[in-house]
């Protein structure tokens, strides 16, 4: 019997982000990706969430190393928190791993990590796992499928991809490589992403973004225009600075992200554009309107982005007003829709021209769609098929594909974040569930967990009631209080009557339990919580946070 590999999902199986999993073999482990999620609405205060590392740091002396398929933040962003536990090589194209040592080195941990760069269907030996490199076209450049030869077969995972067949590098998806391994060896096991599979058709190439671009250069050709888009995204930074210079335009580029991957960029040679092109976006009230593009961060409308802060009035270099064009080149990320849209609302009160993906195809998305995930099914024949990297419905949809190609529906796993699967002779099966929980990072605290932020809820939907008096220990008389003070409960000034009534009802039960004999603190916060929570309930049906502060003399 051929030795078994089991799969373990730290995320990414059941919503858009912290995508990283784990393959176990001979005892050890291999990570693919390690990525983060941005928050939801409802996630009050916190700015990243994270897989749940329990299961690796638990395992932290079996793991030999990190493939990366790309450089976006789903795939990598989660590496310089890993990293502050653990130490492990990580293998990845240049541009993947140049966009993910950025982040690693601001976080100052470089030495806990040996950066591996990897070729285009490159084949090396990570401890006991057989892994090749296979190239893929996505939004980000040089992205990878990763292809582990194990005992139990061959095992593909997508990474991120589309089947763009007139990319901006010309380089395509290796579809001969998966043809000739389904051809000869057979594929035991495919992980495909998911994202796109309700999506109908073929996603559009990068390509025809440009052809957009140049359209709405000349056509705001008597405006300055600024662009907005992932830093991540070089193609189409590339294809904007393209434009920018046949419209006779210089280019500045806002955002510290966005300075930084543009020259990892001309560092790779990924892009070829002169330095002359190129202007200080502190220096770009010294050209005419429109003799300026400026290319700017915050395409997601994160609070704190250099688009955020033009929409608000309150960047130092930039005034959005009536000259002003802004092309936003992307997508909302589920869950940011509201942030943008109130971006578009700023940018248009300050009187600018916004165009989005709404107006004009001025986005292609990176990933497969329901065609495209045809046609690749059609290629590798899998025996068997997990969906990964996606919402449930996503990923259900993937699921849904793979049996109208023909896939046997009982080798169709959906599985989830916890899950873990086991490729044996047998076949493949779920065995095991590992903790997958969200792990919150508000500032740089780590795991500020599901109290704090229900906590949180409860102070923004409720309020916060604080009670606070003084009792003798000797005599067991109330001193002074109790007083009432609250926040997003009632608004004070318009609710005297109210308060006084609470005090005086906080005040009968705080009397009662001290002649009682209660005469611990603790005991008589308890008395105080109860007797609040009953009056507020009961007179406001609301249900704020109650702070007792009781205090003896």
């Amino acid at each position: 019997m051929a030795q078994s590999v089991r799969i373990y999902f730290l995320g990414g199986l059941g919503e858009i982000g912290r995508n990283c999993m784990v393959l176990e073999q001979d005892n050890k482990l291999l990570i693919i990706d390690c990525g983060l999620m941005f928050p939801d609405a409802d996630m009050h205060g916190i700015d990243l969430v994270l897989p749940d590392f329990t299961f690796l740091i638990e395992n932290k002396e079996r793991i030999v190393g990190c493939v990366a398929t790309h450089g976006h933040e789903d795939h990598v962003g989660g590496l310089q928190f890993l990293l502050r536990e653990l130490e492990f090589p990580i293998y990845g194209s240049a541009v993947t791993l140049g966009l993910a040592r950025n982040r690693i080195e601001e976080a100052g941990l470089l030495k806990h990590t040996d950066l591996v760069t990897v070729a285009d269907g490159e084949r090396l030996n990570i401890g006991p796992f057989d892994v090749e490199f296979l190239p893929v076209t996505h939004s980000v450049p040089h992205a990878h499928a990763i292809i582990v030869h194990t005992p139990q077969g061959v095992i593909v995972h997508s990474g991120d991809f589309k089947l763009d067949l007139t990319p901006v590098d010309n380089r395509r998806t290796d579809l001969a490589r998966l043809g000739e391994l389904s051809a000869t060896v057979g594929i035991r096991l495919l992980m495909c992403d998911s994202t796109n599979a309700e999506e109908h058709g073929h996603a559009p190439s990068e390509r025809s973004v440009g052809a957009v671009l140049r359209q709405l250069f000349h056509e705001h050709r008597d405006r300055r225009i600024i662009t907005a888009s992932f830093a991540s995204h070089i193609h189409r930074v590339q294809q904007v600075i393209e434009a920018a210079m046949e419209s006779g335009r210089k280019v500045a580029l806002m955002g510290r992200s966005m300075q930084k991957n543009v020259a990892l960029a001309i560092d790779l040679k990924l892009i070829n554009i002169p330095p002359s092109v190129f202007i200080d976006v502190e220096k770009i009230h010294d050209f005419a309107p429109e003799d300026v593009c400026v290319i700017s961060t915050g395409s997601q409308g994160e609070p704190m982005s250099a688009l955020s802060l033009l929409s608000r009035g309150e960047s130092k270099w930039i005034k959005v007003g009536e000259d002003d064009t802004i092309i936003l080149s992307s997508h909302a990320i589920p869950g940011n829709e509201g942030n943008v849209n109130r971006v578009i609302d700023g940018l248009m009160r300050a009187g600018a021209k916004v165009v989005h993906s709404g107006v004009a195809d001025v986005h292609a998305t990176g990933h497969a769609q329901a065609d495209e995930l045809k046609t690749y099914h059609s290629i590798l024949r899998p025996e068997y098929f997990i969906p990964v990297h996606g919402e449930y419905r996503h990923m259900k949809a993937h699921a849904d594909l793979a049996v109208v190609m023909g896939a046997d529906p009982s080798h169709v796993l959906q599985a989830t974040d916890g899950d873990v699967v086991e490729l044996s002779d047998n076949g493949l099966e779920f065995v095991d569930k590992i903790p997958a929980h969200y792990l919150f990072v508000d500032g740089i605290v780590g795991d500020v967990g599901q109290g704090v932020l229900r906590d949180r809820r409860v102070l923004a939907e409720e309020g916060v009631v604080v009670i606070v008096a003084t009792v003798d220990a000797e005599t067991h008389k109330v001193i002074t209080g109790p007083e009432v003070i609250t926040r997003g409960w009632v608004y004070a000034p318009e609710a005297d009557s109210l308060l006084d009534e609470a005090e005086a009802h906080i005040e009968k039960a705080l009397v009662k339990a001290l002649d009682d004999g209660v005469s611990d603190i603790e005991s008589l916060e308890r008395e105080v919580r109860r007797a609040a929570g009953k009056f507020v309930n009961e007179r406001t049906k609301r249900r704020p946070m109650i702070v007792p502060v009781v205090m003896t003399t």
